[in-house]
């Protein structure tokens, strides 16, 4: 695979292109660039397979380069400094990201899924997510493809070991390729609530609270979820809001 470095920092750029060539044996830099206009005018040169990109440049900024190529030729990596924000937009998006400094494992790994993975639709949901600073939609990974969906349509989420099953309010069901751990810290500033070890609700669906055998959630597609005891309280208070 052909691929280029889109940085500003002249050092950031040595660091990607050393790490690269020592772990990356498939990728084959060809080209760096520092900025918007001279990044576009690289990618119309050299038709890159992949593209490492900063987010933040003197004379743009990432997202302001790809609506100027499109991505539909090349996949992309991000590579941002330390930003909470910034990265929980890209989990959000499901958009591979690497952080400066970069690990090399995480490099390896960035660089295995961008070449299996689309990235229609997931961009959109990144920056409208770093814009707005809340999210609506989210891409979600299966093993065969990414999905972008929209957050108010989840009804609940059940662990299945280190995967985790989404159900929507139209019935479908979809097995995504991360832990129900990953999505409690994402979804929860979005009414959704960790009920039990192996579940997460949408608060929003939730009908009734039924404390017969040991507790659980009926909820408005009438599935029934358990509720752990030590998560009693908790619901209790959400149940008392809704």
């Amino acid at each position: 695979m052909k691929a280029i470095i889109i940085d500003d920092l002249s050092d950031a750029r040595l660091a990607i292109k050393s790490d690269v060539e020592a772990y990356c044996p498939t990728i084959s830099i060809v080209g760096e660039a520092e900025g918007v206009v001279s990044g576009a005018k690289l990618i119309r040169e050299v038709n890159p397979d992949l593209v490492f990109l900063d987010i933040q440049m003197p004379d743009g900024t990432g997202f302001d380069l790809l609506e100027i190529t499109g991505t539909d030729r090349f996949k992309v990596i991000f590579t941002t400094a330390s930003d909470e924000y910034a990265i929980k937009a890209f989990k959000f998006s499901a958009v591979d990201y690497l952080m400066k400094p970069i690990d090399p494992d995480e490099l390896i790994s960035a660089v295995d899924k961008s070449i299996n993975n689309s990235h229609k639709g997931s961009i959109e949901i990144l920056q409208n997510t770093m814009r707005d600073g809340s999210a609506k939609r989210i891409a979600l990974n299966t093993q065969e493809k990414t999905l972008i969906k929209e957050i108010s349509e989840i009804v609940r989420c059940e662990s299945s070991v280190n995967y985790t099953m989404f159900y929507f309010s139209d019935g479908t069901r979809l097995l995504v390729t991360q832990t129900l751990k990953n999505y409690d810290d994402l979804l929860s500033p979005y009414d959704f609530l960790r009920v039990h070890q192996s579940h997460l609700i949408n608060s929003k669906f939730v009908k009734e609270y039924n404390k017969s055998d040991g507790g659980y959630l009926v909820l408005k597609d009438n599935s029934t979820v358990p509720v752990s005891t030590r998560r009693k309280n908790v619901v209790m208070e959400m149940i008392a809001k809704l």
